[in-house]
Formats: C-alpha cells, structure tokens, sequence
C-alpha cells in the first residue's frame, strides 16, 4: 500500500509516522525546509504512547506514482493550496483521506476530486511540532476514524485499518463519517467559540458567575444546529460534550485559542464561521456562536492590517 501524506505537523506527522513504524511506505509531502529537516533528522515523535524516529520517503513536489490514498492533514485555510499540491498525485485509483474538523472541506474536495473518490475522516489527537521539528503528542488520546459516505469501503481503507492495527493508534472504519464528524464538532464547536471569545481555558470560564450557563448554552446551539441538518449527536455524545464543557479547573482550550495567543492565523470561518452560516440556513438561533464570529473576525481584520 502506498500512501502519500500531506505535511508531516501534529496531524500528518503522528499518524504517518505511526503507518511508517508499522512498516508502510509513506511518502511525506512538505516544504523544502521540512524536507531538509527530516532528511537530517529523521520524523521524531515524542508520546506517552511510545515515541519513535523513523526515515519515512520525503517529496516536495507531488506526481502521480499510482498512490493508493493520499492522507490529508493540513489547516482548513490551507485547504486550496493543499489541493493544488496534491492534484498531481491523484491517479484513477487513488482515494483521499481528510483529516479536518468541521466539514466545509468536504464540498470543496468533492467539487475538485469527485465524492467517490473522498472519503471521510475524523482524528483526534492533541499534538504539536516543536521548533526543532519534533512532533509532540500530549495526551493519551490518538484516535482515527474513517470510511465512506453512503457506500463499501475500498479495499485501501481496509489495507489502512489493518496497518493501524499494529500500531499503538485506536483505527477504525466508520460506516457513517459525516455522522462523526458532526459528533467532533458538537464539542470542538463550542469549545472553540467559548475558549476564543472569552480568552480563557474552560475551568477559568465556569468559574466566572453565568460561566458554566455560557458553555451549556453555545453547546445547546451546536446540537440544535446538528439535528437542524439532520445529524442529532446520541445523548450520549451531549452529555460527554456537556461534561468536558463545564469542568471544574479544567485547562482545557480550543488548539483556536493559542493560534491567537500567538497571533497566528486560525480556523475560525471552517470551525466556527460554518456552524453559524448553517444554523441561519437552518432557522436556529445561534446568539453565542454569533458573537464568537463576529470576534474572531474582528481578530483576523487585525491580523491582516498589521
């Protein structure tokens, strides 16, 4: 099986070097500079699930060399250029695997590569690259998902699994991924919009007076928004969202928060932005996740005058 993942960050560079480890030629596509890096060095992954280094196949510059699937890993604002820079690998019988929130990404690839050949992927993971270029997963939680929408999986998705299957990773096919990634969002939603609009991580936020009412409410919107387009989470998923959202001391925040923190550009339109044009589609009333945009935006108009 031959996989071609773009950009070897968090993302990218966790769960390839994973398929790497589990001996899988994976071929990292990424700039020059991440190339020379890992030519140097090596992908080093440090985790409190086992770290590794291995010396994956590095390009710079996509062809189509019959990839079985090409891994998708990039920020939603980078998506265009993303797929720019993979069109090239995408032969008649390669598949694409995303590995975005939200779900935006999925009309922009269908329209650019055709539905049948995109499947659906949802990833959770906490990691970051380090400035010396090490990936640095931070928490026990390394889960991937994935499958097609509406129809059998193809055989590369089974070949994936089963390679996930020897490594460390919690893989599984999904039968309905769309469903899955409504699920992620109904916590990454809110969290998202909470944590940015309040510049604070959620045990800060609940600790203030109507702090915990916040979080329940822009939760509320999230799951209101998803039964609106038809993907109600199970109760279950709510009262894990729920729980998450209003702990006490928590320090959990939205990886959007420290983007801002450091004045970087952030995923706000695909995580946040999106949610509210599809509740105004969906006649909800979304007043919380209404003002988190308007900030958010009003933080990017910031940026870009700079």
């Amino acid at each position: 099986m031959r996989i071609l993942v773009l950009g070897a960050g968090g993302v990218g560079g966790y769960f390839g070097g994973r398929l790497v480890e589990a001996g899988v030629p994976a071929t990292f596509l990424v700039r020059p500079g991440r190339a020379a890096q890992l030519a140097r060095d090596g992908l080093v992954v440090e985790s409190p699930r086992g770290g590794l280094r291995v010396r994956p196949g590095v390009a710079t510059a996509a062809r189509d060399e019959d990839w079985d699937l090409v891994l998708l890993s990039c920020k939603s604002y980078d998506l265009a250029a993303a797929m720019d820079a993979v069109a090239p690998a995408i032969g008649a019988g390669t598949l694409v695997l995303p590995l975005l929130n939200g779900l935006a990404h999925m009309d922009a690839l269908d329209a650019r590569f055709g539905a049948a050949r995109v499947a659906g992927g949802v990833a959770y993971i906490a990691a970051t690259l380090s400035a010396e270029g090490t990936v640095r997963h931070l928490n026990d939680v390394h889960r991937l998902g994935f499958g097609m929408r509406g129809g059998a999986h193809p055989p590369a998705l089974h070949r994936l699994a089963e390679a996930l299957g020897r490594t460390p990773v919690e893989a599984r096919l999904l039968d309905d991924p769309v469903q899955a990634l409504w699920d992620k969002w109904t916590l990454l939603g809110p969290l998202a919009a909470a944590t940015c609009l309040m510049r604070a991580a959620v045990g800060r936020i609940v600790a203030a007076e109507g702090g915990a009412a916040l979080m329940r409410a822009c939760l509320a919107e999230v799951v209101a928004i998803a039964t609106a387009a038809g993907h109600a989470p199970a109760e279950g998923v709510v009262a894990a969202a729920g729980r998450t959202l209003t702990e006490p001391g928590s320090r959990f925040a939205a990886s959007m928060l420290r983007d801002i923190e450091r004045g970087g550009p952030t995923e706000a339109a695909h995580v946040v932005g999106d949610l509210v044009a599809r509740a105004a589609a969906g006649g909800v009333a979304a007043p919380v996740l209404g003002a988190a945009w308007i900030h958010l935006q009003a933080y990017e108009a910031g940026r870009a005058a700079r």
